[in-house]
């Protein structure tokens, strides 16, 4: 799975001219599955995601995480983050999942936020999207769960 988060300040995801999901200070997470992740691929990305402590402390240092600014999460799905652009000038999207598996699994990561304390806003599966937001910093991180779970863990 693969993930680009970003801290926002505010961040919304409209589909039909309808506002679908909106948040004020958090994580705006583009989330995209791959043909041979799991559940288990799944928790181990929302955990990282969750966990991660990008927000300024009183020192000014990335020290805080999202339960200490209660901030929130939108979520939308983004299979073209397995878009292969090595040929040509059309990307390939052939490594993405499966619809069926895609959704699936997008489905879980909602739940497992949920479950995780954070009941996230977020986008359709499919669907075609507006998604705005004041990104803040900017902070950006891409995560992929092929390199993190690859590395061997420190205490």
């Amino acid at each position: 799975m693969r993930a680009v988060l970003t801290r926002v300040r505010s961040a919304s995801v409209t589909i039909d001219g309808h506002v679908n999901g909106s948040i004020g200070r958090g994580f705006l997470i583009l989330l995209g599955v791959g043909p041979n992740d799991t559940e288990r691929e799944c928790r181990y990305l929302a955990e990282k995601a969750l966990g991660l402590r990008v927000f300024e402390d009183e020192n000014g240092k990335m020290n805080l995480g999202l339960d200490a600014v209660h901030g929130q999460v939108l979520v939308v799905s983004q299979f073209t983050l397995y878009g292969n652009c090595r040929k040509g000038r059309r990307p390939s999207f052939t490594n993405a999942a499966n619809p069926e598996l895609g959704n699936a699994l997008y489905e879980k990561f909602l739940d497992i936020c949920a479950e995780l304390g954070y009941p996230p806003q977020h986008g359709e599966f499919g669907a075609d999207m507006q998604v705005e937001s004041v990104n803040d910093g900017p902070v950006t991180l891409i995560l992929d769960t092929d390199q993190l779970m690859a590395e061997p863990r420190r205490s």
